[in-house]
């Protein structure tokens, strides 16, 4: 059997396990362990004087948990939510954040040599919320480090 050939829902001994979603026509890849919960899109409450990729907060079951939209993040147009926009709720630390994806794909099993570090792209492009590229037959998955993507700063994490 073939690295082609494996399940791909089934556990990498080798390797980890990533929820991959779509952002335009791009996929990207999130620690499985991290992800908390998939919930459809649903209001969000604005806050005041929040950087404009924070949307606002919700209630999921009692907490407030902020919702940032990805797309605004990485410095992508803005598009309309449709049924398939969905917020993956992940953990940093202690805290509970939710972030805004126009999709999610599946879950992806990366192992060490299916994975390579994110490319030096020179000192105007910040690669530090990468934690590498995963290939998956003809696809390029960007893998991202979650903890370096919901920082404090409010730049966009991508530059077009």
């Amino acid at each position: 059997m073939t690295d082609t050939d494996r399940d791909p829902t089934a556990f990498a001994a080798d390797g980890r396990q990533y929820l991959t979603f779509r952002l335009a026509d791009e996929e990207y890849g999130l620690e499985i362990l991290r992800v908390q919960e998939i919930k459809g899109y649903s209001k969000v409450t604005p806050l005041p004087n929040t950087p404009p990729e924070v949307k606002g907060v919700m209630n999921l079951r009692g907490a407030v948990v902020p919702i940032i939209d990805l797309r605004h993040r990485f410095g992508l147009p803005t598009a309309e939510y449709t049924r398939f926009t969905v917020i993956i709720v992940v953990t940093i630390g202690v805290r509970v954040i939710g972030l805004v994806v126009d999709a999610v794909s599946d879950v992806l099993n990366v192992g060490e040599r299916d994975a390579v570090p994110p490319p030096e792209l020179g000192a105007g492009v910040d690669t530090s919320f990468l934690t590498g590229i995963a290939r998956s037959g003809e696809r390029l998955v960007s893998l991202l480090n979650i903890d370096r993507l919901v920082g404090l700063s409010a730049e966009p994490a991508l530059t077009a």
